[in-house]
């Protein structure tokens, strides 16, 4: 029992340090300062780890960029799934989301800032890494088109596809601006979703006659 307890603890502080250096690497991010220009020393300095105490959680900073970029992904995916759920309870779920996601992008400016700079970045992995939360994106619009609205696979395809591409253009708008700035671009991109949402009902019922 006393070694369980004493594996537990370790394990629990481990999670922490990791904890700490993600934290650190998120903390650096700025606009003059890109993911490739962190330093691995300055990163654990302000985990408050020795350098070489890095490695024990990450194999390198391509490691900790590539979890960065997962755990950026996962946490919108959760946040908009909640946006989704509130529509229950009513509203519309163009302006929920939108709404939610340019909230993420405020409150988190670094780490979005990471994923539009590596999904045009040197490093094949990173890009990889980038456009796969990206497919995740389109993959739940797309399934929530056919489930909820029942769109066919390829209108639905089409339809997430343009939406994505939209709201992370215009979460890259939404750097640096003023909170009103902030305001009308997400007025315009919920416009803009609305037109695209519009142009595939009308494509579906012109299918169907």
């Amino acid at each position: 029992m006393a070694k369980q307890a004493t594996n537990g603890i370790r394990a629990q502080q481990k999670e922490k340090t990791r904890r700490a250096l993600i934290d650190a690497a998120m903390n650096q991010l700025s606009a003059e300062t890109g993911f490739s220009s962190l330093s691995l020393r300055e990163v654990a300095r302000e985990a408050n780890i020795a350098p070489t105490s890095f490695y024990r959680h990450f194999r390198n900073m391509d490691e900790l960029g590539l979890t960065l970029v997962d755990e950026c992904g996962l946490t919108l995916r959760q946040l908009l799934r909640q946006a989704r759920q509130r529509i229950e309870k009513g509203g519309s779920i163009i302006r929920v989301s939108i709404e939610t996601f340019m909230q993420y992008v405020a409150s988190n400016t670094a780490i979005f800032r990471l994923l539009l700079q590596e999904r045009t970045g040197c490093s094949r992995e990173f890009r990889s890494a980038v456009e796969r939360e990206l497919e995740h994106f389109k993959a739940e619009l797309e399934e929530y088109l056919v489930m909820e609205q029942g769109f066919t696979h390829e209108l639905a395809s089409l339809q997430s596809d343009a939406i994505v591409k939209i709201v992370f253009s215009a979460g890259a708008d939404c750097f640096d601006v003023s909170d009103d700035e902030r305001r009308q671009i997400t007025e315009a991109t919920i416009q803009q979703v609305r037109l695209v949402a519009r142009g595939a009902e009308a494509t579906r019922r012109l299918a169907q006659t």
